[in-house]
């Protein structure tokens, strides 16, 4: 295996799937030191699934029901829970997630007929529960935004989180939706600090430019949050205080967080990425991390898995609670309008 950190990936390595019972290993052959390997390319694959709108059983992550119209993200953010559900597919949940992207293709006419369904009651529906639903390939394939004209034609709230800019090529939709009350956005920075950001999400934007995002859709009427996550101990938990008030200076008006948790495989992807991003400091911040989730880095403990517990746990969400007071933040309620849903019928059907 290669020593050299990949640039513009977060992911050092494939990870064997856990539902393969058996897994490739690279044999160290003599008078090699190391494998050559070529830089890893990006490659999609058109697919066809049978559903697409997903009920949330989780209490503790903020929505009842989600869509995402990719699976696997570009973005290559190293910490992304949905790393593990790409073992569902077949992939690995390391460098496969981030370079092997699955387009569902059929999403607007799966969401469409979820929505027409005569038992749907219009529940919002957050887009990018899983992946972010604004990554590079929605450039190409343009599924978010028919998934946003169908909610505007159909009356249904959704919600958005993203990291992308390219979510203001739709800023006409959606400002749309939010003059009806059907639609929030929430914009996720956990670091101000380029350098930090091209190590933890390699193929995101800016922090300045996800600023500008919130700052333009504000001003468009839409109402933007921030999502400060997820905040890492040892590594970004310095940086709350700056993100909040940078945030609302832009025009954000709430704020959330959560602290990481390094779910499933997710753990030995991070742990190999840190020690070649941050070799001076990796057991700092995995011990940080295990202080937060109980001697582990991960807790699954509903009511305590999002935001950890012991004493530095506390400290970011003492710390976290004053900044946004300080800059006020969550003063504001936002409710979704949700008795515009509209049931478009087949017009044949009256004729008889």
């Amino acid at each position: 295996m290669a020593t050299e950190f990949i640039q513009g990936r977060g992911a050092q390595e494939n990870v064997s799937n856990i539902f393969f019972k058996q897994c490739y290993s690279k044999d160290i052959i003599e008078g090699i030191d190391e494998w050559e390997e070529e830089k890893p390319q990006t490659h999609f694959t058109i697919v066809h699934p049978k559903s697409f709108v997903n009920k949330v059983t989780s209490p503790d992550v903020g929505m009842e029901y989600s869509a995402n119209p990719y699976q696997g993200c570009e973005h290559g953010c190293i910490y992304c829970y949905a790393r593990n559900s790409h073992q569902y597919w077949g992939y690995s949940a390391g460098l496969d997630f981030e370079t092997k992207i699955m387009v569902k293709a059929n999403s607007v006419k799966l969401f469409r007929e979820f929505i027409s369904r005569k038992s749907w009651t219009g529940m919002p529906i957050s887009l990018s529960g899983n992946t972010d639903c604004y990554q590079p390939l929605e450039r190409k394939f343009q599924l978010t935004r028919g998934i946003l004209k169908t909610a505007s034609q159909y009356g249904q709230p959704v919600s958005i989180i993203t990291k992308n800019s390219l979510i203001l090529r739709d800023a006409d939709i959606i400002s749309e939706l939010a003059n009806r009350n059907l639609c929030v956005v929430y914009i996720s920075i956990n670091s101000l600090t380029e350098d930090t950001r091209l190590k933890l999400e390699p193929r995101t934007v800016t922090a300045k430019q996800r600023l500008h995002v919130i700052e333009s859709l504000s001003k468009l009427g839409v109402p933007v949050g921030i999502m400060c996550a997820p905040v890492i101990p040892g590594l970004t938990d310095h940086e709350i205080p700056k993100v909040l008030q940078a945030a609302a200076n832009a025009g954000a008006k709430w704020a959330g967080y959560t602290t990481v948790r390094l779910n499933g495989e997710i753990g030995q992807i991070f742990e190999n990425w840190l020690h070649k991003a941050y070799p001076d400091r990796a057991n700092k911040i995995w011990h940080s991390i295990q202080s937060c989730h109980n001697g582990k880095v991960n807790d699954s403990e509903f009511g305590n898995r999002m935001k950890g517990t012991g004493q530095l746990a506390q400290m970011i969400k003492d710390s976290f609670r004053m900044h946004c007071k300080r800059n006020n933040l969550n003063v504001e309620h936002f409710e979704f309008d949700c008795s515009q849903l509209v049931k478009k019928t087949d017009q044949q059907l009256k004729l008889f």
